[in-house]
C-alpha cells in the first residue's frame, strides 16, 4: 500500500493566518473586560484628592519656579503612548496578515499603558509631592500665607491648580510615554530580529528611536518646571518595567530563538 501523499507546501496554511479575529477576541474576552475595569479605575482615581504634604516657608525656596505651558500637552500623551505604537502595529499586520500578532500586540500595549497609568496616579495621590511651581499655584498673587501654629501653607489659588500642584511624583508624562513607546521598542526588536548578532546596527537604531522619543517627552517635563528630575526618572523606570512585563506576557523575548514568532499561541499551535 503506497504511503499517504504529503500535501504540497503551498497548501499549508499557518493557523495564525487562518483564525478569524473575532474568535481570538472571544478567547480573550476576560482580558478585554479587565481593560474596561482599568479604564474605570483610572477615572475614579482622578477624583481622589491627593495627600497634601506639609510645605513650610523654608521649603518654598525650591518651589518658586515659574508656571509654564506644557511643551507636551496632556492630550498628546495618549497619542504618543497608544496611537503612535498602534500605527506601527497595524502597519506590520497589513504586511503579514497575522491576526494573533495584531490582537496580542494591541492587548499588550493597552495593558501596558493602563496599568502604568493606574500605578502612577495611585502613587501621585499617596505621595503628594509639590511641583516645582507650587508657590505660584498656591499663591497666584505672589502673597504667601502660612499657618501661625504649624507653619504649613494656606493656599488661596484655584482649587484645580492646587490639586495638580500636589501631584509631582512620579511624572505621568514620562511613565505613559515609556509604557507605550517602550512596548513599541520591544515589539520592533522582535519583528526585526534586532538581536540576531548579525551586526545590523541600523536595526538597533530603529529599536532605540521610540525610547529616545519617550526620553525627550520626559525631559520636557523638567524644562517646563512641571516636575523634579526624580519624578521623571521614577516615571520612566515605572513605564519601562511595566511595558517589558506586559510584552513578555504575549511574546517571547526578542533575543530568543523564537523572537520572531508572533505569539505563544502561535508556537503552541505549530
Amino acid at each position: 500500500m503506497p504511503p499517504p501523499a504529503t500535501p504540497a507546501p503551498s497548501a499549508t496554511v499557518h493557523p495564525c493566518l487562518r483564525t478569524h479575529g473575532k474568535e481570538v477576541a472571544r478567547l480573550h474576552l476576560f482580558d478585554w473586560i479587565v481593560l474596561l475595569l482599568l479604564v474605570a479605575t483610572i477615572g475614579l482615581l482622578g477624583l481622589v484628592q491627593p495627600f497634601h504634604r506639609f510645605v513650610s516657608q523654608d521649603m518654598m525656596a525650591d518651589l518658586r519656579y515659574p508656571m509654564k505651558r506644557s511643551t507636551v500637552p496632556d492630550w498628546a500623551v495618549p497619542v504618543i503612548a497608544v496611537v503612535v505604537p498602534m500605527v506601527f502595529i497595524v502597519g506590520i499586520y497589513i504586511k503579514r496578515r497575522n491576526v494573533y500578532d495584531l490582537h496580542h500586540a494591541i492587548l499588550g500595549l493597552l495593558f501596558s499603558v493602563l496599568i502604568t497609568a493606574i500605578v502612577t496616579v495611585a502613587i501621585k495621590d499617596a505621595v503628594g509631592r509639590p511641583r516645582p511651581d507650587f508657590f505660584w499655584r498656591c499663591f497666584p498673587d505672589g502673597v504667601p500665607k502660612y499657618d501661625n501654629v504649624t507653619g504649613d501653607v494656606i493656599c488661596h489659588g484655584k482649587p484645580g491648580a492646587i490639586k495638580e500642584g500636589y501631584k509631582s511624583f512620579p511624572s505621568g508624562h514620562a511613565s505613559g510615554a515609556f509604557a507605550g513607546l517602550g512596548f513599541l521598542s520591544w515589539y520592533l526588536a522582535g519583528k526585526m530580529k534586532a538581536f540576531d548578532r548579525r551586526g545590523h546596527i541600523a536595526k538597533l537604531c530603529i529599536v532605540l528611536l521610540p525610547l529616545l522619543s519617550a526620553t525627550m517627552v520626559a525631559v520636557s517635563r523638567v524644562t517646563d518646571y512641571w516636575h523634579h528630575w526624580q519624578d521623571v526618572f521614577a516615571g520612566g523606570v515605572l513605564g519601562w518595567v511595566v511595558a517589558s512585563f506586559c510584552y513578555l506576557q504575549f511574546f517571547p523575548p526578542p533575543y530568543s530563538e523564537h523572537g520572531m514568532i508572533h505569539s505563544f499561541i502561535c508556537i503552541s499551535e505549530q
